[in-house]
């Protein structure tokens, strides 16, 4: 390659300018490819550096600065997260857990199950380098979205500071790590949201999901026992005919609403023929003695008879009277009536306003005086009876307010106590106690099984939640509360309920916005993700 002196020496000498000039083009040209050169090289070493320190630094084998095929880089938010936003996640250490920086001090901090339950593990390092647990002074205070909170206390092993106390699940909480190190004492903001059920606002409405905050409340407990619809005895008749004969007319239907003294059937009986002619013999005979009392009274007026045949013939006349109302007490009381027409008619009439409930009676067949042929109820009111367990008995008191549902169909009433029995079954070791039931429209038919709810006792709880909140995971309550990006499964401990509320126990306080309709859409969706769940 020509020199810079002998390109001066060239033009000393006169030397071409074209040459000169062509001469003094290559070498520029091969100055600016060598610092391109240079400037290349350097950006791709420093690139590869970062690239190697944050595959380092995430400590999970994923190089989220990878550079794809076409320019793209290894994270694509579009592909990434479907809704378009720019998600920021936490930066990892190299154990794995969530790195936090202060000045020249940083947290690492893990959820670990390495002992069997969730524990929180705290590594430290200052300028770069680890701290020893011995010289570190570590708590933590997490409050929950159920409004509980919790401090740690942290004890060193192997290179970990070891909370010991679990940090049981959810684990979706506000966090603070106090770390004293060197004498200072710096706080750290650890604030997890695993299994968080994100659900916008028109998923919300659109599932029919009504948010409530838990509040106090007064409820009363109740108890259920089980129970049979009853005809009401008291309002129950079973109609005999009380004389034998043959049916002649039965005007009325099994299931018919009849009215008191309504015909239900015409007997033929030669038994009441017999009582009707008695009857009217000793009518007959009443008259004769009427007469002659009369005749007699007038003859011993006028000094014709003596008083003696006056005093025999009102004997008379009052034994005949006594004979004819001893003949008609003997038809009132087979219920006949004193003048049918027919000597050997009988009618069976209803004995109050009901409905025929039962039936055993055709035309033409002989029955017998004590047979029953009808069953005449009256169902505007019924009898609910149930068993009462004998420890339950200073529980039920006559004239309670009970409600009775049905077993087969959405139907409930209330009932009052109307007896409690004082006897003991040797066998079942209960007693039979009856609720009365206004029955207007009928539904509650006799031999319905029936659930009688009783209320104990009333209480107020300081934490209540509606009945529908509270579901069922992994055989532990849930309630489903809500956290700044969604809604989460609180475990909590269900108390006494009204079958309306629940009174929460423990895992949630007061003013604690949950799910109080609809979370069986939360429990669907946080199925969904069980089974991508790890530690």
């Amino acid at each position: 390659m020509t020199s810079k002196n002998e390109l001066k020496e060239r033009l000393r000498s006169g030397a071409g300018k074209k040459q000169a000039i062509a001469i003094a083009v290559v070498l520029a040209l091969g100055a600016a490819a060598a610092v391109g050169l240079m400037t290349t090289g350097g950006k791709s070493g420093g690139e590869e550096s970062h690239a190697h320190e944050e595959a380092k630094g995430h400590g999970d084998g994923e190089h989220h600065g990878e550079a794809k095929a076409g320019g793209e880089k290894g994270h694509n938010d579009a592909k990434g997260h479907g809704d378009g936003e720019h998600h920021e996640e936490a930066k990892k250490g190299s154990r794995g857990g969530e790195l936090i920086s202060k000045g020249n001090v940083t947290v690492e901090a893990l959820l670990s199950e390495d002992q069997g339950t969730p524990r929180l593990k705290i590594w430290v390092s200052q300028a770069g380098k680890d701290v020893a647990p011995g010289q570190l002074q570590v708590t933590a205070q997490i409050k929950r979205p159920g409004g509980e909170e919790q401090k740690l206390t942290f004890a060193a092993q192997k290179d970990a500071l070891v909370s010991a106390q679990p940090v049981e699940e959810p684990h979706v909480f506000e966090g603070v790590i106090q770390v004293v190190v060197g004498g200072q004492t710096q706080s750290f903001p650890f604030s997890p949201s695993e299994g968080v059920i994100a659900l916008t606002a028109e998923q919300q409405k659109s599932s029919g999901i009504v948010v409530e905050a838990t509040k106090a409340a007064s409820l009363a407990a109740s108890y259920q026992l089980p129970g049979e619809v009853k005809f009401n005895e008291d309002t129950t008749a079973h109609v005999v005919p009380r004389v034998a004969g043959v049916v002649e007319s039965v005007p009325v239907a099994l299931g018919q609403m009849v009215r008191k003294g309504q015909v239900l059937a015409v007997v033929n009986s030669t038994s009441i023929s017999d009582q009707r002619a008695d009857l009217q013999g000793a009518q007959k005979r009443l008259q004769l003695a009427k007469i002659t009392y009369e005749r007699e009274k007038s003859l011993y007026e006028a000094k014709i008879s003596p008083q003696q045949d006056v005093q025999i013939a009102e004997q008379a006349m009052r034994e005949a009277e006594i004979a004819v109302s001893n003949a008609r007490q003997k038809l009132q009381a087979v219920g006949a009536t004193l003048d049918s027409g027919a000597l050997n008619r009988y009618e069976l009439r209803a004995p109050f306003d009901g409905t025929i409930v039962e039936k055993h009676i055709a035309l033409g067949e002989q029955v017998r005086e004590d047979a029953n042929v009808f069953t005449v109820a009256d169902l505007r009111t019924v009898w609910a009876q149930i068993n009462v367990p004998a420890k339950d008995l200073p529980l039920v008191r006559v004239g309670d307010n009970v409600v009775v549902r049905a077993a087969a169909f959405e139907q409930s009433a209330i009932g009052k106590v109307a007896y409690v029995g004082s006897l003991i079954g040797e066998s079942t070791r209960t007693a039979q106690a009856r609720v009365t039931l206004e029955n207007p429209k009928t539904a509650w038919r006799p031999g319905l099984f029936v659930n009688v709810e009783m209320k104990s006792e009333t209480f107020d709880a300081a934490v209540t939640v509606t009945s529908e909140a509270v579901q069922t995971m992994e055989e532990k309550p849930v309630v489903f509360v809500k956290t700044g990006s969604g809604f989460v499964a609180q475990p909590v401990k269900v108390g006494r309920t009204d079958g309306k509320r629940v009174e929460i126990v423990e895992g949630l306080k007061a003013g604690v916005p949950y799910i109080a309709v609809g979370s069986f859409v939360a429990k669907a969706e946080a199925g969904k993700s069980t089974a991508s769940h790890a530690h």
